[in-house]
């Protein structure tokens, strides 16, 4: 594909070239940031991320990211090594070591640490945890929003939390890239994955929601990340008066849509233009829009708030 689209993109920023890195308390250019290959991140996957994005000096729903972050370290005993004030400190000084106010995404990437040997049990991660912040000025590219993102249903499943919790935001992401390569295949932007039982549950990247008759529907939550902006997004639907189900929906449901959108820190709301070739709606997309201005309203109010 040679128009291929992702989600997550955004414009060109050349101050990227130039930023600096937060790497276990010291913060250098991005070409000296270094892990180590015995690095527990680099080698199994061993660690929890966390993405957020900077509005106007306020770090958009930081309580709601740290809850989940803090959460998923502790259910797979890993020590932070700081506490969420700790984190708040870091990121701020990465932030102003890189001059960033607003449109700044960051990722937070906390693993086990180095490992003494080269296997898997965690008992041989003892120098302490690896603590990354990267921080980009990012803002998503205009044409999302009116060409919409096509997808694509895909045999790789969101999987069973007894097998690997979806609810963990973790460094393991290959089911996520295995779907991701088989929507690029069909010939779409990104996968639309289905939970073990054959229901519609979220992409490789994001939460799904379809709209039918005014109605808006997302997945029940029992296969999929808990998404910071989905939770707000069902919050404030509700507080519209806007009829919310969490629901199991089948793709039949989906192809016959009248708009379909994702979530996400980084997108917040994107429009879905496609599933599976099938085009979604009439691209007027009114609840969507609506949900859209008033997620806008929300993050006003909450980084005015917090200024």
């Amino acid at each position: 594909m040679t128009d291929h689209q992702t989600t997550h993109d955004a414009d060109e920023d050349t101050r990227n070239r130039d930023i600096q890195i937060y790497v276990n308390g010291e913060i250098v250019h991005r070409d000296q940031a270094r892990v180590s290959v015995y690095d527990s991140g680099f080698m199994l996957g061993d660690g929890i991320w966390e993405g957020m994005r900077l509005y106007d000096g306020v770090w958009a729903f930081f309580d709601e990211h740290m809850d989940r972050f803090f959460g998923s370290c502790k259910a797979i005993d890993l020590d932070v090594g700081m506490d969420r004030a700790g984190i708040a400190e870091a990121m701020r000084q990465t932030a102003a070591a890189n001059d960033m106010n607003s449109d700044v995404h960051c990722r937070l990437m906390l693993t086990r640490g180095i490992k003494d040997k080269p296997f898997q049990h965690p008992s041989l991660s003892t120098s302490g945890p690896t603590l990354v912040i990267i921080m980009e000025h990012s803002r998503p590219v205009d044409r999302l929003q009116s060409a919409g993102i096509r997808l694509a249903s895909v045999p790789q499943v969101r999987g069973l939390p007894h097998a690997q919790d979806p609810k963990l935001n973790s460094h393991s992401k290959l089911n996520c890239i295995i779907a991701c390569l088989q929507a690029e295949a069909a010939g779409a932007d990104e996968a639309l994955m289905l939970d073990p039982h054959g229901f519609v549950n979220t992409t490789n990247a994001c939460n799904f929601f379809i709209v039918r008759q005014g109605e808006v529907w997302t997945s029940t939550g029992d296969y999929c990340m808990n998404g910071v902006t989905r939770q707000k997004v069902i919050d404030l639907a509700r507080a519209d008066g806007i009829v919310m189900r969490e629901k199991n929906f089948s793709l039949y449901e989906a192809y016959s849509a009248d708009e379909a959108f994702l979530t996400g820190t980084f997108g917040a709301q994107t429009p879905v233009a496609s599933i599976d070739g099938k085009p979604i709606g009439d691209c007027t997309r009114p609840v969507t829009a609506r949900l859209q201005s008033l997620y806008k309203d929300l993050i006003k109010t909450h980084v005015e708030a917090r200024s």
